[in-house]
């Protein structure tokens, strides 16, 4: 019998499956139609066959040929079928030339992909058109090809236009004008004559156009704005916003739309103003977006059980579809946010004023009414629009203080009637909490103290308060109850989706447990519950730390999706992100989604926006990735910059990561990483043992594992790249890798012989 869309030349018929190199073929020729059940039409394969190809692709995958993504089955470093590129050349030919605008840090080279043009009968482009330096949204094709870039795409849209100016430092020259030290590591010296160097001074970042370049000679530019002196942490975090074409000011048109906004009233809303509903945020927090409220659920039939409210403030309201403010809010994807400001995703008369929930003044809200049993199982829920009053702005110490018995004059009213009572429901759904058993990686979350000049006063390891996570909890269910209210409704979503941890990265984390004696069950039935058992039993260790970092690096990156894969790490089938559409423009699809389905009025999500689900999820995917790139990059750069003046001086630190290029090692006093060279170790070779994730010394045994702590001296600090570099002060330890058997199997050739392998020579 004929198969149905299979390919003709497979030589499969009903009755066989395909063989590895054909399922390969298939999946590589078609990476957004790759999943199971597109396999199992493609070649026909019904009944008990089905469970041989299950079998197939789980042998594959173990075999590291194929990885999940999303839905479908892909190679190992594939593009996913949508993705986030930058334009970066044309080719001879003059067509467009891109990189995948996010690529993991493991050494490989991101692929080269091929834009093709698309035109229409008459010669009319019909896709965007775009430029060098550009950052796209495109469709992903396997190129046919054998020579040249490996992929080709469709352009979709352009996300970012290349601006022409760039970041420098400013240098200031006898007689006048001066040049520009580029940022960037690739970039070009600019040369800026006197009347066009605005009022910058010697040390000034700033941002300069370039005017004139030519064949020869150093090209000219002219300064468009001064930042501020190189020295201050305001222009630190300019460097990263710049560098990550972060937008900071909003169009004209946006602030006005933004200005034009008015406050609601009641209307066709519940009225709920009369609900003792309260705010708990950190203490320096400037717009406060969720309300929190719990009460007993009078219900004789569920003795023992509580209501829960969250009210979530109604953005939606605002920010309708296709206007200026959503444009620009998708095209920021998220709040940013660096030690000394906050890059919004929303102007400040929408997140700051209208949508915050300030103490004492009506406000709207789209608010989720949950009902629990006492042992913490979810009853039902409602979704509700209303217009709410906050009764009291509270901080997180603030509110666990009145809780340990130390109430001050805004919470001692509370107590009884608001504080207690959340207290007591945060109590029961601890307990479904603990049932579900989600991942508990508790790592400490740093926090950078400035002082008034902007400059590092200190490095603060906030403690984690039962207030913390009581509002996470409450959060956690909001969100749990939006992904399936909308599931049940059939209305598309944007999920939160954390995949299971590869298989790949599964059997790395298993080799390094091996050798603490951990074991870690293979299979493709791994739950989080599963690492909380590992990270249990290496608690009070000397080496807890560092299971907890590989256990951290076993996981998957959490992203966008219109399609549900679950959530791993919560141990959750549905779930979406609601509860802060002030700096997620996930959360604002979420809620257009339940204004629109639910049936709650104006603002809902629109057939147009159901259709390019995938495209926004793959670009807040990665607008996501940029700003947490963006943060990390500051805080290095401003470490960097408080240490600069300690060279020499000696530290204590831990191994954070090990590779055969040398140590990376934590400051923990100070938040700060740097690295260490394998070539200043020592006399001896250091060899890479991967799965011990320790550099061993060849001859004498000896060498330094992850999570050992040890002493340093800082070396070398370069601010404006973040970089420290530091000598090991400490001697290495005898490691358990250290046998006979390691040196038999992984002993680096001779040193009159080519191709040392993993050996590194020290000095």
């Amino acid at each position: 019998m004929k198969k149905d869309n299979g390919p003709e030349d497979s030589g499969q018929t009903r009755q066989n499956l395909p063989d590895r190199e054909t399922i390969l073929r298939f999946i590589a020729d078609h990476p957004a139609k790759s999943s199971k059940r597109d396999i199992a039409k493609a070649f026909a394969i019904s009944g008990h066959q089905r469970v041989e190809l299950k079998k197939l692709l789980r042998d594959l995958e173990n075999d590291g040929l194929i990885e999940r993504q999303r839905k479908q089955l892909v190679r190992p470093g594939a593009l996913p079928p949508v993705t986030v590129l930058d334009v970066t050349a044309r080719d001879g030919d003059g067509y467009l030339l891109a990189r995948p605008a996010e690529w993991p840090e493991n050494g490989t080279v991101p692929p080269a992909v091929l834009i093709r043009h698309s035109r229409s009968g008459k010669g009319k482009s019909k896709s965007p058109t775009a430029g060098v330096g550009d950052r796209v949204l495109a469709r992903i094709f396997n190129s046919k090809n054998d020579v040249g870039p490996a992929y080709t795409a469709r352009l979709m849209k352009v996300l970012e236009r290349q601006s022409g100016a760039t970041l420098g430092v400013y240098r200031a020259m006898p007689g006048g004008g001066g040049r520009i030290d580029p940022i960037e590591r690739r970039g070009k010296e600019i040369i800026v004559d006197p009347d066009d160097a605005d009022k910058a001074k010697d040390g000034d970042l700033v941002e300069v156009e370039t005017t004139r370049t030519g064949r020869y000679g150093m090209p000219r530019g002219k300064i468009l704005s001064v930042v501020g002196s190189v020295a201050s942490e305001k222009a630190i975090s300019m460097i990263a916003i710049h560098a990550h074409g972060i937008p900071y000011e909003f169009p004209p048109a946006v602030l006005n739309e933004a200005n034009e906004a008015k406050p609601i009233s009641l209307g066709k809303r519940e009225d709920w103003r009369t609900l003792p509903l309260i705010t708990i945020d950190p203490f320096d927090a400037k717009d406060h977006d969720d309300a929190v409220y719990a009460e007993p659920d009078s219900n004789p039939e569920n003795p023992g059980g509580v209501v829960v409210y969250v009210a979530i403030a109604d953005v939606s309201y605002y920010v309708q579809s296709g206007t200026a403010l959503d444009r620009e809010a998708l095209k920021r994807g998220n709040s940013v946010y660096f030690p000394d400001r906050v890059v919004p995703m929303l102007p400040e008369r929408i997140s700051n004023d209208l949508c915050s929930l300030k103490e004492g003044v009506d406000r709207p809200a789209l608010a989720v009414r949950m009902v629990y049993a006492s042992n913490g199982r979810k009853i039902g829920h409602t979704f509700h629009r209303v217009l709410m009053k906050s009764f009291a702005k509270l901080s997180y110490t603030q509110a666990q203080a009145a809780i340990d018995g130390n109430p001050d004059e805004a919470t001692g009213p509370l107590m009884d009637r608001v504080l207690k009572p959340l207290w007591a429901a945060y109590g029961v759904l601890l307990e479904g909490r603990e049932k579900r058993q989600p991942l508990e990686l508790d790592l400490p979350e740093r926090k950078l103290r400035l002082a008034k000049d902007g400059t590092v006063a200190g490095v603060d390891i906030p403690a984690r308060l039962d207030a913390h996570k009581l509002i996470e909890e409450f959060m956690i269910q909001a969100n749990v109850a939006a992904a399936e209210t909308l599931e049940k409704l059939r209305q598309p979503l944007v999920y939160r989706t954390h995949d299971t941890p590869s298989l790949a990265k599964q059997e790395s984390l298993r080799e390094f447990l091996r050798t603490l004696d951990i074991p870690l069950s293979k299979g493709g039935n791994l739950r989080a519950n599963s690492f909380n058992g590992i990270l249990s039993k290496a608690k009070g260790k000397p080496y807890e730390s560092m299971v907890s970092e590989m256990v951290l690096r076993s996981q998957s990156q959490a992203v966008y999706s219109p399609d549900n894969l679950g959530h791993f790490g919560l141990n959750l089938m549905k779930y979406a992100h609601f509860t802060s559409p002030i700096r997620r423009y996930a959360d604002l699809i979420v809620h257009r989604a339940l204004v629109g389905s639910v049936k709650l009025g104006e603002g809902g999500i629109t057939p147009d926006e159901e259709k390019t689900l995938d495209e926004i999820a793959a670009q807040i995917s990665t607008l996501e990735r940029r700003a947490m790139a963006a943060e990390r990059e500051t805080v290095d750069r401003l470490i960097a910059h408080h240490l600069a003046d300690r060279i020499g001086d000696d530290f204590d630190a831990r191994i954070s990561g090990v590779t055969k290029a040398g140590l990376f090692v934590a400051l923990q006093h100070f938040g700060a990483d740097g690295f260490i060279p394998v070539s200043t170790l020592g006399l001896d070779y250091y060899i890479y043992d991967e799965a011990h994730q320790a550099l061993v010394g060849e001859k004498s045994g000896m060498g330094y594992r992850l999570g050992d702590t040890v002493e340093v001296r800082l070396s070398e600090a370069i601010p404006l790249a973040g970089a420290l570099r530091f000598e090991m002060l400490s001697e290495g330890r005898k490691l358990p890798s250290a046998n006979r058997s390691f040196h038999k199997s992984k002993r680096a050739p001779a040193k009159n012989k080519p191709g040392r392998g993993k050996r590194r020579k020290g000095h």
